[in-house]
């Protein structure tokens, strides 16, 4: 329990950053929701000048700016979900190679205390540092969208696409907490963050280009998808198995390769 306290004591200056900056994005997306919604006739003509091939990419429609779910899943969530992916592939990175790189992993080491414990209680406070910061960012979102629209919207699809910034960070913490064990030493965790993210992002864009489903099972951006969710209420189920199962497998290979691997701290 003291170990969860002090990493969970050790992201709070992260996470307060991180969950403003998200809000902050989604008020300043938001805000612009009544002007463009008042001006949508000129707003879908300045769409028209887009090349199909970017507006695609970017999941842009003409009925993106009808409504305020619309909008939000189109407009909002493209860059919350985005920043979010940097937050947690950020925290997975680092939770082992911090260690190693201000070398105090020998002291931890020595300490009386399981290796196994010492990787959960890390990831423990990884998840509850994302569970803190997407509370805040569903909180604020939540008032700034009925603040902003004068219509009435269905709360439940809100809440379901707003989720998916949590199920998204989760996938990249688990794939960065298998980096971190993976690789001996990381001298800088924000290149390898954003280099990573980025690279799933930009397979999404082309994914959505070419029209190619298959490429949905690679990568995390494209399997929550908004207009299914607006349209059933609900995830798609088989992506949610998906992510499930990478999950499980990432951080189980992280516990095996961590509690066997040799780690120096100098």
């Amino acid at each position: 329990m003291n170990m969860f306290l002090h990493e969970l004591k050790a992201y709070r200056k992260s996470t307060i950053i991180w969950s403003i900056s998200l809000v902050l994005v989604a008020l300043l997306m938001l805000s612009m929701f009544p002007s463009i919604a008042k001006d949508a006739e000129n707003f879908k003509k300045l769409l028209d000048v887009y090349p199909p091939a970017l507006k695609k990419a970017l999941g842009i429609s003409i009925d993106s700016v009808t409504s305020l779910l619309t909008y939000y899943s189109s407009f909002v969530l493209l860059y919350v979900v985005l920043c979010g992916a940097i937050q947690a592939m950020n925290l997975g990175t680092s939770i082992i190679s911090k260690e190693v790189r201000e070398k105090t992993a020998d002291f931890l080491l020595t300490k009386p205390v399981k290796r196994q414990k010492i990787i959960t209680s890390k990831i423990l406070a990884c998840t509850v540092s994302l569970l803190i910061t997407n509370i805040v960012y569903i909180v604020c979102s939540s008032v700034i969208a009925e603040i902003v629209t004068n219509k009435p919207f269905q709360y439940n699809i809100f809440l379901l696409l707003s989720l998916t910034l949590l199920f998204v960070q989760l996938m990249f913490m688990s794939l960065g907490v298998s980096i971190s064990v993976i690789i001996p030493r990381i001298k800088s965790v924000l290149p390898i963050s954003i280099s990573t993210v980025f690279g799933f992002f930009f397979i999404a864009m082309f994914s959505s280009i070419i029209g190619d489903k298959a490429t949905r099972y690679i990568t995390p951006f494209k399997y929550y998808d908004a207009t299914y969710i607006i349209k059933n209420s609900n995830y798609e189920g088989k992506f949610i198995l998906i992510e499930l199962i990478f999950i499980v497998f990432a951080i189980s290979m992280s516990y095996i390769i961590y509690s066997k691997k040799d780690i120096h701290a100098v």
